[in-house]
């Protein structure tokens, strides 16, 4: 088994390309009769064993009648699975790279450090608004809006009866509350919308305050802990995934997932419990609407 890189893009290409055969309603036999290969070479694409070359990739795309756009992503997707190091950039491979992420959401439990913003899946729209307008102001308003929507369509995943909604559970630096919106009782709104989230079954909102101190591995900065179903006969890794203005890295190496978990277990030492979160939430809440 080729283990460089992280394993992340070649589970997605499998994934990408076991969804293409199957809509073209081709069976693997089939397929590996008309590309003159073994069934269990299409089977170790398709479950991300594997990096792939290019070629071999775009001979299944044209086995399966794929326009040549979805061809030229692929393979440039194969590319990324031969990475020593993953990281994923705008334009490269997939036109969203944040795509990937949105496809390992389907995680039974997401784990979420978040330094500096409120995460997307707990943003208001008038927070979203505020940060997309910021960090893209040179968007028309109906591109601003069109990326606001996406957000609010992610945020179903926490809602979604099956298949069953992933447990969310986050951990927010005090700082992320402190930081206000440009409308001061928007900001308020959003905290309070935070303290309801909290209440839901499979949310769980914890703060660290800033008297904490620091904690292991603290220069990591915002990360996201994805773990998926044990139960299963090829059970994914947990992953590691974060995020910046360039693109993404995902990590799921022992070594690696270790130092985070280290990481995670530390942050949890230190945040405070669910009911004192909500109580240091709600009253600094009522400090934005008292100053607004």
């Amino acid at each position: 088994m080729d283990d460089s890189g992280s394993t992340v893009p070649r589970r997605q290409l499998g994934r990408y390309l076991r969804e293409i055969r199957e809509n073209a309603h081709v069976t693997v036999t089939a397929a590996a009769k008309e590309l003159e290969w073994s069934a269990p070479r299409i089977w170790r694409y398709e479950t991300g064993q594997v990096s792939m070359h290019p070629n071999d990739v775009e001979a299944m795309c044209r086995v399966y009648g794929a326009p040549r756009e979805t061809i030229e992503t692929m393979r440039a997707l194969a590319r990324e699975t031969k990475a020593h190091g993953w990281w994923h950039s705008y334009g490269e491979a997939i036109e969203d790279w944040f795509k990937l992420y949105v496809g390992l959401e389907a995680a039974t439990k997401i784990r979420k450090y978040e330094a500096d913003l409120v995460p997307g899946l707990l943003q208001t729209v008038e927070y979203m608004t505020e940060v997309i307008a910021t960090d893209l102001p040179q968007l028309s308003e109906a591109e601003k809006s069109a990326r606001a929507d996406i957000r609010l369509r992610r945020q179903r995943l926490l809602a979604r009866a099956v298949p069953r909604a992933p447990h969310y559970d986050v951990i927010l630096s005090e700082a992320v509350l402190r930081r206000p919106l440009c409308e001061r009782s928007a900001m308020a709104r959003q905290l309070d919308a935070l303290v309801v989230a909290s209440q839901r079954h499979n949310i769980t909102l914890r703060v660290l305050p800033l008297a904490a101190g620091l904690f292991r591995w603290a220069y990591t900065g915002t990360f996201t802990v994805l773990d998926f179903p044990a139960d299963v006969r090829e059970p994914e890794p947990t992953t590691i995934y974060m995020d910046g203005p360039c693109g993404a890295v995902y990590l799921d190496k022992a070594h690696e997932i270790q130092i985070y978990e280290d990481a995670w277990r530390s942050l949890t030492e230190r945040a405070l419990d669910v009911d004192e979160s909500r109580v240091l939430i709600t009253g600094i809440a009522k400090e934005m609407t008292d100053e607004a």
